[in-house]
């Protein structure tokens, strides 16, 4: 009771002490809230005076007043800060557009050192542009650059082509000289790091080098990994290098006119008359109803057939009104090269493009206009690579029937390959064959005169362009290699003839035809019975 009763009596003193609290945090709450004028806090008035109501209604107006500049005031600060961070957008764009971009270079060469620190900036760049810290999302398998490896004597790579082999040592000396200065370079590092000071350490050598892998992203730069003999068996050395390509510069711009240029097609030919039919349908529509500006010579060898070709040129002349053709006949054993070396210097005209061509080779118009910006004389010539059919008869053996010449000329894996161990098609101006030495005469028969002369261009000064192009064909034709070859001859003859047949897999259809077969009927035999 007494307990209950103690209580009862101290409720209302605990209700009191509530309310002060109250009203206490409240008016502590009023105080800290209520912005300040530009003197000093406003003082609330007294509840109990006789401006009380009148008070609240002048300090409520003056707080909602204060308030309202004091949003005025954050917008105004928020549109300085705006106008503030475009002024620095504006300027940081400045900057970069000052700086050497992928495909434009500004270099300002008034002043040498902003162009360097330019040009230094912008291959620090490429190294975080390239795949050289973290990978970058792909779209495809097919999408990944390779790596490929080599040490210090071979190199291992993936595109071999037709001439180049899984494993060789660097034949190129650009690639040579390239590895050469990576694996120096990291020697060179090796033995003097940074900030090791005067330390003892280790003299490396290359012949500590165990291996080194390397890619190229056309558009950043080479990436090479190299690995080294550590202090112990199982320690390593590592050593990442990037060798960062510059911004893209202009070198030249001009405007080229070959409304002018003529091209002298030089063919020699022996009996093959039905092949020399089909190669004037494909100069008549290309090279005369075309193009148009183009002459023919064909150095013919012994008699057999020579009327008959003979008639063909003639026809051909008369159908399409054309006189721009020379034929020159021989009596002598063929020789390719002796065949274009008269046509050449046959020519009595001003200078002009020779196309030392084969009949056996179809062209497009595009080819002919590519043959004529690749040549200059005295600085260049053309040693195109063209595109060599598979036997139709492989090619085309599920098909009801071969399709017309013009729908095989598809250059895809299947039909065809580009035949970069050959140099027999190539485009120059007749100054430069004249002054070069022209042919190796003593060669005769077929193969070796083409590569003689690639490499007498090699050795000059003249600019060979090598390159695919997508308008020059070499024809199937069945291949017979004599026995009167030299025994060098004799082997380039069966290369060629071997790789001339079709493709690796349609090879290996034939050479497994009887496991097909024998699957086939299994399966046939299979199905019958459920």
């Amino acid at each position: 009771m007494m307990l209950r009763r103690g209580f009862i009596l101290f409720l209302p003193r605990l209700a009191g002490l509530l309310v002060v609290a109250c009203c206490s945090v409240s008016i502590v709450y009023m105080l800290a809230c209520t912005p300040k004028g530009d003197s000093q806090q406003l003082a609330l008035p007294r509840a109990h005076s006789p401006t009380a109501k009148e008070g609240y209604e002048a300090v409520l107006q003056e707080r909602e007043e204060q308030h309202r500049n004091y949003i005025v005031s954050l917008k105004k600060q928020i549109a300085q800060l705006k106008a503030e961070l475009q002024d620095r957008s504006e300027k940081l764009k400045n900057v970069q557009g000052q700086l050497p971009g992928p495909l434009d270079t500004r270099l300002d060469h008034s002043s040498p050192e902003k162009a360097q620190a330019n040009l230094l900036a912008f291959l620090r760049a490429q190294i975080d542009r390239a795949e050289v810290h973290s990978g970058v999302r792909l779209a495809t398998e097919y999408a990944a650059v390779p790596f490929e490896s080599f040490t210090l004597q071979k190199v291992y790579q993936l595109e071999t082509g037709l001439t180049r082999h899984p494993e060789e040592k660097p034949v190129r000396k650009d690639k040579r000289d390239e590895l050469v200065e990576v694996i120096e370079l990291a020697v060179g590092s090796l033995n003097h790091p940074e900030g090791d000071g005067n330390a003892k350490h280790r003299v490396y050598a290359a012949s500590d080098f165990v291996e080194g892998i390397y890619r190229t992203e056309k558009d950043k730069g080479t990436l090479y990994e190299l690995t080294f003999r550590g202090d112990a068996k199982h320690q390593f050395k590592k050593v990442v290098l990037f060798r960062p390509f510059g911004p893209v510069m202009k070198v030249r711009s001009e405007s080229v006119n070959m409304a002018d240029t003529l091209i002298n097609v030089v063919v020699p030919l022996a009996k093959r008359a039905s092949k020399f039919r089909q190669f004037m349908q494909n100069f008549r529509e290309m090279g005369i109803q075309q193009d148009g500006r183009i002459h023919l010579t064909v150095v013919y060898f012994g008699k057999e057939q020579m009327s008959e070709v003979k008639s063909i040129l003639e026809n051909t002349s008369k159908s399409a009104n054309f006189k721009n053709f020379t034929f020159v006949q021989l009596n002598e054993e063929f020789s390719r090269g002796k065949g274009l070396d008269v046509g050449a210097r046959v020519w009595k005209g001003s200078n002009v493009v020779l196309f030392f061509c084969d009949v056996d080779i179809y062209f497009t118009a595009e080819f002919l206009n590519s043959c004529r910006l690749n040549t200059q004389p005295g600085k260049k010539v053309f040693y195109p690579v063209l595109f060599s059919q598979y036997n139709p008869s492989i090619i085309y053996s599920h098909h009801d029937s071969i399709p017309p010449l013009e729908q095989q000329l598809v250059i895809k894996k299947e039909t065809g390959f580009w035949r970069d161990f050959g140099f027999g098609m190539t485009c120059q101006y007749r100054s430069d064959f004249i002054n070069i030495g022209g042919f190796d005469l003593d060669i005769k028969g077929w193969g070796g005169e083409d590569v003689h002369l690639y490499r007498k261009y090699l050795h000059s000064n003249l600019l060979v362009v090598r390159t695919p192009v997508r308008g020059l064909f070499h024809l199937w034709h069945e291949k017979r290699c004599p026995a009167a070859l030299s025994p060098e001859q004799y082997r380039m003859c069966l290369q060629s003839r071997a790789m001339n047949e079709a493709s690796h897999g349609q090879l290996g259809t034939l050479l497994f035809r009887r496991d097909i077969e024998t699957h086939l009927r299994r399966q046939s035999l299979g199905s019958k019975k459920t």
